[in-house]
């Protein structure tokens, strides 16, 4: 059983940036999410980032994601984490604070239960030493936005078991995040360290009057910080050293380490320095709201992280990984389904970036949608993901689309699947899209495909269980009339 089953249930305490982050993402796994936060907002809050929490997955992962979890709004922290299977522990850095509050987490949980601080840099013993159960204590410490960033730091503190950080491990990773295990407890991690020094060396280059703020965060984005995203210091400065490595770098550029390009201790943050950044940042925002600013991060994250998943590389393994575990999860769950008639497996919604310049849907993006349902229908026989892996599959090598209406920016789609026929190297599939509103017709598409032994490259015949699940499919919808449309050529009409 996976840890997303496990976990049916959480309780997050805290409902801030950081806290509502991680309710969205845990909604999006299909978990039911009891959340307590003291803002009489929360509501409202909540459901803005949700919103753009929904908006981002959508794009990133299109039809993939689970039946969504259920939101509830708890009156007190036990409330929340009463009968949760996990809880997610999100306030703000204040040492006494947490620790009182996870010993009250701690009380009102069962035993097993495993309790997550996002703290981004305080000590988990200091934390779990007030918990009678300390042992089931970890620090989860993700990153903004939760909903959409993979790493999430993994910190014991001296009471926290092994099973406990491994267990942690085993169900961030069922929620898409790649985790990162620190193997010393220190102040602020891994990441925040790095992060820290950066943050502290900019401050001072605004401090001396050197750059702006807009200035320092062009030096990152359009320089180190696009290699970051998929390459980290160490492989980046390795290849700065040439055919030699690593070794040659740090013997030609190892001196400039003693020479004042850098300075650690922060400046004070007196209310002058502070006046002139928050002006500065200002400027740089150029009058976009912080929502609007959010959902251009999340754009610009989505693209990367596509293309990166695309390369199967850094973060993108992680995603892809992901992704595939989604699709297992919907495989071995089929949806119950009356076989006689075509079959109803996947949606999706026309997102922004599938519109063109006549204002609806491209071409290209039609032909997206029908190979998302070829794929619904090859996982619903066995033929998904962990059958490809296997070095068997089944290649398209006809297709024909009939374009019939306009689909629209944010309109939801249904595509209807019918098996037109099969035999063990063959199956000739029949799609009709859908408004999944109004029931209207969009499109078409008609698909030839064959099995193939996908290492030798290839057609073979199916076999097994999966020649057996298309083959009872064939037979279950042979009765079905052939669809309008189907066998169509395209060709101009006779002259009258």
């Amino acid at each position: 059983m996976s840890a997303t089953h496990q976990v049916r249930k959480a309780g997050v305490v805290g409902g801030g940036v950081i806290g509502a982050g991680w309710a969205a993402r845990l909604l999006l796994n299909g978990i039911d999410v009891a959340l307590f936060d003291p803002d009489p907002e929360i509501e409202r809050k909540m459901g803005l980032v949700l919103d753009n929490a929904r908006r981002a997955m959508a794009r990133l992962l299109p039809g993939a994601l689970p039946p969504e979890g259920n939101l509830s709004f708890a009156a007190s922290v036990a409330e929340a984490v009463t009968g949760a299977d996990f809880v997610q522990e999100s306030l703000p850095e204040r040492e006494d604070l947490k620790i009182r509050v996870l010993a009250d987490i701690d009380r009102a949980t069962r035993p097993e239960v495993l309790i997550g601080s996002s703290t981004s840099g305080l000590l988990p013993t200091r934390l779990q030493s007030e918990m009678a159960h300390p042992e089931r204590f970890v620090v989860g410490h993700p990153f903004n936005p939760v909903y959409l960033l993979p790493l999430v730091e993994i910190c014991g503190g001296e009471k926290t078991s092994d099973e406990a950080k491994e267990r942690a491990a085993v169900f961030y990773r069922a929620i898409g995040m790649r985790p990162l295990h620190v193997r010393k407890e220190i102040d602020g991690f891994i990441a925040d360290r790095l992060l820290e020094a950066v943050w502290r060396e900019a401050l001072w280059l605004v401090n001396d009057g050197i750059a702006t703020t807009e200035e320092i965060d062009d030096a990152i984005r359009f320089g180190a910080g696009l290699r970051w995203s998929f390459m980290g210091t160490f492989l980046i400065y390795r290849m700065a050293g040439g055919e030699a490595g690593m070794r040659h770098f740090l013997s030609q550029f190892g001196p400039a380490l003693k020479l004042p390009w850098t300075k650690l201790e922060a400046p004070e943050l007196t209310d002058e320095l502070a006046d002139r950044i928050a002006a500065q940042s200002d400027d740089q925002a150029h009058g976009v709201s912080i929502r609007e600013l959010e959902k251009r991060r999340d754009d610009c994250l989505i693209q990367v992280l596509s293309a990166l998943r695309r390369a199967d590389y850094g973060a993108g393994e992680t995603l892809r990984l992901y992704g595939e575990g989604l699709a297992a999860a919907k495989a071995s769950t089929p949806a119950k389904v009356d076989e006689t008639q075509a079959l109803a497996l996947h949606t999706a919604t026309v997102l922004p970036d599938w519109i063109d310049y006549n204002g609806h849907m491209t071409e290209s993006r039609y032909l997206q949608v029908f190979g998302d349902a070829t794929d619904a229908v090859l996982a619903y026989f066995g033929a998904g993901p962990a059958y490809v892996a296997q070095g068997r599959s089944y290649f398209t090598v006809e297709t024909h689309i009939r374009h019939l209406g306009e689909c629209r920016e944010g309109e939801p789609l249904k595509a209807v699947s019918q098996v037109l026929g099969a035999d063990a190297k063959r199956l000739h599939l029949f799609h009709s899209l859908y408004q999944a509103e109004t029931g209207h017709l969009l499109a078409t598409g008609e698909h030839m495909l064959v099995h193939v032994d996908a290492e030798a490259r290839r057609s073979v015949p199916a076999e097994g269980e999966v020649l057996a699940a298309v083959t009872r499919l064939a037979a279950a919808q042979s009765g079905l009339s052939p669809p309008d449309g189907a066998g169509r050529q395209i060709a101009m009409p006779a002259p009258k």
